[in-house]
């Protein structure tokens, strides 16, 4: 959420750079409930002074026996004015923060503006296209052979969209799953396990509610309401909800996986078929809480340790610095990294790594205290490091051979077993 406070000195100014990213976005009514709330936030403390005083008077005018029944009268009108405003004011503070919590976060100087897509920035890249000397397939044509997944038996379960890891792409996902595990930890990350269920505010602090409700999955009945997660950010983010920290304990690092579940799978054409777009898929996630002038080294950081789970399994992949029009709701700067699958014939993201600033954090109350100075907001970063959907699809077309089997990457021999090197079609599992 954006600081009011900020946005108040110069509402036309703030209107232009959130334009940038959302391009019919207007602040004219936000301003306009901001004037009339404080409009009669002076009102009501005028009238709860003459009321303090009336009172006063009153006490007074008892003690010296005066009559103070037309002056009771009068109290009774100002404690009855003085009630309808608040109750007015109440609603335009509810009506000020709905329009706040859907604005989004403000880009950074650095961020390329432009409505589209097509306009972000590839600023690294490493390793080269896989070249193929034989008519290569997709993954779904490779899986007949190979039977790591099962597709009709998971849409049997659940619907289209919910895939079936099986045999030796079960051993193949968890074996993923490890690896980036590992090398998270080993760069610092602290590894934790959170729910996969969360509340309403907790999803409010991440920035998934109020604008991502029809995007998310729920359970609300009698006894519960709560939210199937979309990634584990949001519960990550919430682990320091309402806390205020102090300045040693940061940067604090942490990395988990989770399944993520999401309602809105995508278009799904001869494209993106199989594990492209899916409502359930394994993510493991980055997560960071620092101060403002570290937020930068610690993107960094995490940028790295995700380029260095692709750069281990061998995988060609570009970073792409997204336009404002481009990037999420949360973010003030992402960077993608984008792999290339065969397949399709195109590059697809498998990370997304963000600086949210104080965005989620003021949503969250998530504050840090200095050595004797108030407690201010910390900085939040979130990375897939990876999701493993499109990572195994990428992982399968570029290392596909000519007879249908694809080789292993070596770091994932250990997860594996020395000798499983090569996954071959019909392997017994």
């Amino acid at each position: 959420m954006l600081d009011l406070k900020e946005l108040r000195r110069d509402f036309q100014g703030y209107e232009a750079k959130l334009k940038n990213k959302v391009e019919d976005i207007s602040l004219s009514h936000l301003a306009a409930l901001d004037e009339r709330l404080r409009t009669l936030r002076v009102d009501l403390e005028e009238l709860q002074s003459k009321r303090n005083h009336a009172s006063k008077e009153i006490g007074l005018k008892k003690q010296r026996g005066e009559e103070i029944s037309s002056f009771m009268s009068d109290l009774t009108k100002l404690s009855e004015e003085i009630a309808i405003k608040n109750q007015e004011a109440s609603t335009l503070e509810s009506e000020l923060q709905n329009e706040l919590a859907v604005l989004p976060n403000l880009p950074m100087d650095d961020v390329p503006v432009s409505p589209s897509p097509k306009d972000n920035v590839c600023i690294r890249s490493w390793g080269t296209k896989t070249e193929f000397d034989f008519a290569f397939k997709n993954h779904v044509e490779l899986n007949e052979k190979l039977k790591l997944f099962d597709f009709a038996r998971g849409a049997k379960l659940s619907g289209s969209g919910w895939p079936l890891y099986t045999g030796l792409g079960a051993r193949l996902e968890w074996a993923l799953l490890n690896y980036m595990l590992d090398t998270h930890r080993k760069n610092g990350f602290t590894q934790i396990i959170p729910p996969l269920l969360v509340r309403p505010e907790i999803m409010y602090g991440s920035a998934q509610l109020p604008k991502f409700e029809h995007q998310l999955f729920k359970i609300k009945d009698e006894d519960y309401q709560l939210y199937l997660i979309p990634t584990s950010e949001c519960s990550i983010n919430g682990l320091h909800f309402d806390e205020i920290l102090e300045d040693q304990q940061l940067p604090l690092m942490y990395t988990s996986y989770t399944p993520c579940f999401r309602r809105e799978a995508g278009a799904a054409g001869s494209q993106e078929r199989g594990l492209i777009r899916t409502h359930q898929f394994n993510k493991v996630e980055m997560f960071c809480l620092t101060t403002p002038e570290d937020s930068p080294k610690i993107y960094e950081k995490m940028l790295a340790s995700a380029e260095e789970v692709l750069q281990g399994l061998q995988i060609h992949y570009r970073n792409m610095l997204l336009t404002t029009g481009d990037m999420s709701f949360a973010a003030a700067k992402t960077i993608d990294i984008e792999v290339w699958l065969p397949g399709q014939n195109r590059y697809y993201e498998v990370s997304s790594v963000s600086n949210c600033t104080d965005f989620q954090s003021r949503r969250s109350q998530i504050r840090f205290r200095r050595k004797n100075e108030k407690p201010q907001l910390v900085h939040t970063l979130n990375g897939s490091g990876l999701a493993t959907s499109r990572l195994m699809v990428a992982l399968l077309e570029n290392n596909q051979q000519s007879d249908g089997s694809v080789l292993v990457p070596k770091v994932l021999h250990r997860y594996l077993g020395e000798e499983l090197t090569v996954i071959k079609p019909c392997q017994i599992r």
